[in-house]
């Protein structure tokens, strides 16, 4: 079975990534960008799903944490381990991009 980004919220991001590395997308479905990094994000989540959480962020319905991590571009794309902060990449990016900042942090 393939596995699917995990949709979160303002209400769900701080619980789904306190433990482990996550791989999280803001976007919104408006922004040209995102809707390339989409399908990117979405082969992420099959790839490394079993050891890395790889989930999208809806920044127009949770505007919450968007602004907690300053993200001030969509699409961004938030690289976090046990909760903090690892790195944030701007923007459409290659799919080698994300892997290699997610691969950092897998142990």
């Amino acid at each position: 079975m393939a596995k699917h980004p995990v949709k979160l919220t303002d209400a769900s991001f701080r619980r789904a990534t306190k433990s482990g590395v996550a791989l999280v997308d803001f976007w919104a479905p408006w922004c040209g960008p995102c809707r390339m990094v989409g399908p990117i994000v979405e082969e992420l989540a099959g790839e490394l799903g079993d050891r890395v959480l790889v989930a999208k962020l809806n920044v127009d319905d949770n505007p919450k944490t968007a602004q907690y991590f300053k993200v001030q571009s969509i699409p961004t794309v938030l690289v976090l381990k046990d909760g903090q902060l690892q790195q944030a990449i701007v923007g459409a990016r290659r799919k080698g991009d994300y892997l290699s900042a997610v691969q950092k942090h897998l142990s």
